[in-house]
């Protein structure tokens, strides 16, 4: 699989020179998206999505910002100045909302109409419409498919994991899935859930430490980028019995689904996040009227052994993504507000 590389590090880059064609760079409107690791594969679904719709919709210019590895002041500074230099409205996307309440207020204070990404924004940010998961039924699907593969009335330890605890959809995700095994299968024992890190070497050797301390455990299961395809690879480099999946459809995550090593991996979807919270940005800019107020639930999805090869073909590049996901955006678009809740529900 190749996609075409965001190559927004630090510095912030326009829709053009990303290599985007359309209206972007001649237009009046400059607008952007902040996210919270440029690197890793769920912030470039979400960086393809948002520029893939400021190319549809046109008249804007559009940059992408974040810092090369989680690091949320470094996002910060981006995103302040991402306020200042495109002040037309900013997307964001973070992992730890609580640093981002005040430059969030500032700049709506300003005047710059400011959206909320993937993670709910906190009470004193000011911005009243997110786009994003149930991240907790993320979890509970992923529990929920384990269960289908494990024997009936299953007893053992199952081993949970988090690249960065205290982040509230990561933690979401960890709670559905212990809270499901807990209810569903009693004879279930989670251990969990223990920090894996969001840096991939981090990563692999914190799972590492925990397959070799829990050799008997019925599965390990992660929430974030990372645990998928690190689990895989571990599965497969120490030939091990136990079952293993985890989150987002990064490359070597959907050849480990491919290959039979994680049983599923569970898509936020984030390209179609992004897509729709900028297309309803950018349409509420040019028409001056509000958008909705509160959070607009989006779906996830399973991918397995069912359906792995329509993923690969879709995430062969950003117009693959689009045509993959052309029925959902239109069927969203066409009435966001019918599918909005109240903000405080978001988790």
């Amino acid at each position: 699989m190749k996609r075409v590389p965001i190559l927004a590090l630090i510095t912030c880059l326009t829709l053009s020179a990303c290599g985007s064609s359309g209206d972007a760079g001649g237009g009046n409107l400059k607008m952007g998206i902040a996210v919270a690791n440029i690197s890793l594969n769920f912030a470039h679904e979400m960086v393809e999505g948002a520029e893939t719709a400021a190319q549809h919709e046109g008249g804007v210019d559009f940059k992408s910002v974040g810092p090369p590895n989680t690091d949320g002041p470094a996002e910060q500074q981006l995103f302040t100045n991402l306020t200042q230099t495109n002040p037309d409205g900013v997307v964001l996307e973070n992992l730890d909302p609580p640093i981002f309440t005040r430059p969030a207020a500032t700049a709506i204070d300003r005047g710059v109409p400011v959206v909320a990404l993937d993670t709910a924004p906190t009470d004193g940010s000011k911005i009243t419409f997110y786009v994003g998961n149930d991240n907790y039924d993320l979890g509970v699907q992923l529990a929920s498919e384990l269960l289908k593969r494990l024997p009936a009335n299953p007893s053992g330890t199952v081993v949970v994991g988090v690249p960065n605890p205290g982040t509230p959809v990561l933690d979401s995700r960890a709670k559905g899935i212990k809270e499901t095994l807990t209810a569903k299968a009693p004879g279930i024992k989670v251990l969990g859930p223990f920090q894996t890190y969001s840096d991939p070497n981090q990563n692999y050797g914190a799972w590492a430490a925990l397959v070799h301390a829990n050799p008997g455990a019925l599965a390990f299961l992660g929430v974030g980028d990372a645990d998928s395809y690190d689990l895989a690879k571990i599965k497969q480099t120490e030939g091990g019995k136990y079952l293993v999946a985890g989150a987002d459809v990064d490359a070597k995550t959907l050849q480990g689904v491919k290959d039979g090593l994680d049983f599923v991996t569970i898509d936020p979807e984030h390209f179609l996040k992004g897509y729709v919270v900028t297309a309803l940005l950018i349409r509420s800019v040019k028409e001056k009227k509000p958008l909705p107020q509160g959070w607009l639930r989006m779906p996830g999805l399973v991918v397995d052994s069912s359906n792995i090869d329509a993923v690969l073909k879709r995430q062969t590049s950003p117009q693959a993504a689009y045509d993959f996901y052309k029925p959902e955006i239109d069927r969203i678009l066409a009435n966001p507000a019918a599918l909005v809740r109240p903000l405080a529900e978001a988790r």
